[in-house]
Order: structure tokens, then sequence, then C-alpha cells
């Protein structure tokens, strides 16, 4: 038990702090909620009722929708993408996809390499893309999700406005679709950026995602 943990102590570091933020996010919204249903002369829910409900998920979607999103252009954005003395950027004469034997793949595939990477055609094609398949594809359900959920939340306030509902395409052309997207997007954008700037100039002794602490400020790719 104590090598497990300390073999998977980052998953499951932050598996537990995202359960207890989704825990802390029900108490307080379930509060806020309960608040305005009160104002508006309507019962209030219980915890299950609320985590069943359209504002609790749209909530959680469009947090995970962006997150997923910022880690699939990160992903992609570094393969062609560099920065001259930052720890997250590839080496400056390592610029796109590389080659099969940087990679390990295919003939240069060692006995431990994953079995589709030691083979070829679509299953290499697919499997040295299957870290960004997946960020997208999760990126997209969630953000589906989003404006389902959105969707359901921003009728059942039109009706207790008595307006009309909106249809789908009607909600995710609509301001209020745009407005949670766009807030939880720029300020994704707004930390990689800045984490690919301080990592030039500031260091973390002994985290991967620095360099090296006497490190030059124009070493690029490395890390500490």
């Amino acid at each position: 038990m104590t090598r497990f943990l300390r073999e998977n102590g980052l998953s499951l570091f932050f598996g537990t702090i995202l359960v207890m933020a989704l825990a802390g996010q029900a108490v307080a919204g379930l509060a806020e909620f309960n608040d305005q249903q009160l104002v508006a002369g309507l019962q209030p829910l219980t915890m299950r009722d609320y985590l069943l409900s359209s504002d609790f998920a749209v909530d959680v979607a469009e947090n995970w929708q962006s997150e997923f999103l910022q880690f699939l252009l990160y992903i992609y954005a570094t393969v062609w993408l560099l920065q001259r003395g930052s720890s997250e950027s590839k080496e400056l004469d390592r610029r796109g996809h590389e080659s099969d034997q940087d990679q390990l793949v295919g003939p240069h595939a060692t006995d431990r390499s994953p079995a589709w990477a030691r083979a070829g055609g679509w299953r290499l094609a697919i499997y040295s893309r299957s870290l960004s398949i997946m960020m997208g594809s999760i990126f997209l359900l969630s953000w589906l999700a989003q404006s389902i959920a959105g969707r359901a939340s921003y009728n059942a306030q039109q009706l207790s406005q008595y307006s009309d509902p909106v249809s789908w395409l009607g909600y995710v052309s609509s301001a209020d679709f745009w407005s949670r997207t766009l807030q939880n997007w720029q300020s994704e954008f707004l930390a990689v950026a800045a984490m690919a700037v301080f990592a030039i100039y500031l260091r973390q002794r002994g985290s991967p995602e620095s360099k090296p602490v006497g490190a030059p400020h124009d070493s690029t790719g490395l890390e500490g």
C-alpha cells in the first residue's frame, strides 16, 4: 500500500481535492440556489435534487470543457510552437513531430514500448495522436453537456419570467452560452501563457515543470 501511494501520489492528490472541491461547490451552490428559491416564493431543493439539476450540471460542465480545451490546445500547440527559455517548450531544434527514432516507434521501438507503438499503419497513426484525441473528445462531450444543461437552466428561468423557451440551436448562439464559455476560456489561456513565460525566469526546485534552479534563462526544454 505504501508503494502504491508513493507511485500514484500525484493522481491520488488531485483526485481527492477534486472530490472535495465538487462537494464544496455542491454545498455552496445549493445554499445560493435555495436562497433564490425562497426570494421567489418557491420550494427549496434537497441536495439530491440539486445534484441532478441543470444548474449544477451546467456549472460543472462549463469548467470541465474549458480545462480540457486548454490541455488539448497546449498539447497540440507545443508540437509546433516554441518558447525560448521556457521549460514548457521543446528544445528549439525539435519543432514538429520528430523522427521515428526520437519517438521510439516502428523499428525503433523497444521491448517495453506499447504494442501499438511497435505496430505500423492506422494503429500507430491513432496511438501517436491518442492523447489529443482523448482530450478533444472529453472537451467536445463536456461542451455538449454544458449546452444541454445550460439550455435547460436558461429555459427554466425564461418560463419563470413568462418568456418563451429557446431551442438548442437558439441557446448555443445566445449571449448567455457564449458569456459562460468565453469567461472560462480566457482564464485558461491566460494561465497557460503565464506559465510558459514565468518558467523562463522563475524556478521551483525539484519540479519537472521548472528548469533546474541554476539553469540559464535562455535554456529551453530543460526539466528540473
